[in-house]
């Protein structure tokens, strides 16, 4: 199961820009464009968790995605910041599918982050090799990913707002870390 904040006070998440960063969220209407060739990393307890449930997700998945992963499997021998990588087919990840397959599933049964990877549920969370939070946006710490949620101009939702599952996501982690 994925980490829950806690019901008290949640611990907090120092993130560098979080009085300045906007985001939200518009899918559908992205078409979901963060799991287009992401090759999110996924953790040996995520690789396992998903792994052990393939066969939930299979008859969700685009037609060439599930030939992908039958023939080939669902992880990349790509290493990234020590974990594996989710398969990318037709320039989407192979869980992608009018959005994510791994949360579809999930909700069906109650927990909408069963499933997904921890990176793609903090996005556009992230931190940086010293230890740093900040909120991905366009210009900030060389953002090279140009999408038009990570552009503070095209909307002005504080992120501390629209982000408050994914920061206490990520904070209870941290707290258990």
């Amino acid at each position: 199961m994925t980490e829950e904040p806690n019901s008290g006070n949640p611990p907090s998440l120092a993130i560098d820009n979080l009085d300045t960063a906007t985001f939200k969220c518009v899918f559908p209407i992205c078409g979901g464009i963060c799991c287009k060739n992401g090759r999110p990393i996924v953790e040996p307890i995520e690789q396992t968790r998903i792994g052990a449930s393939l066969a939930r997700f299979l008859p969700h998945l685009r037609p060439s995605a599930r030939r992908h992963v039958e023939r080939f499997g669902w992880l990349t021998k790509r290493i990234k910041a020590g974990c594996r990588t989710i398969a990318v087919e037709g320039g989407w990840c192979v869980f992608a599918n009018q959005g994510c397959v791994l949360q579809k599933v999930g909700m069906t049964e109650g927990d909408k982050w069963k499933y997904k990877p921890s990176v793609c549920i903090r996005f556009p969370l992230e931190k940086t090799q010293r230890g740093r939070w900040h909120v991905r946006q366009w210009n900030y710490r060389g953002e090279g990913w140009d999408l038009f949620c990570l552009n503070p101009a095209e909307n002005p939702t504080p992120a501390s707002a629209s982000l408050v599952e994914e920061i206490a996501f990520s904070a209870a982690r941290e707290a258990k870390s």
